[in-house]
């Protein structure tokens, strides 16, 4: 089982955790379902992919507001 994580926005890959981690360990317990669903989502092989934000587009975000409105930031 590994972890991908990848920007939720610019679908830019982040890293991967290939070894076998606890989910407490992660962090995800601490999410709530609602968060959990937009989030994670799982394979069929148990690979979990993570739908995080890469510093860009958190930088982006933080000078201008308005893009949360938007699906995708890069148009």
């Amino acid at each position: 089982m590994a972890i991908h994580y990848q920007c939720r926005h610019c679908k830019t890959k982040l890293g991967s955790i290939e070894q076998e981690m606890h989910s407490e360990t992660l962090g995800f317990t601490q999410l709530t379902s609602r968060e959990r669903a937009n989030m994670l989502s799982y394979n069929e092989n148990g690979d979990i992919h993570v739908q995080a934000i890469c510093e860009d587009c958190h930088e982006a975000l933080a000078r201008t507001p308005e893009l949360y409105e938007l699906d995708n930031l890069i148009q």
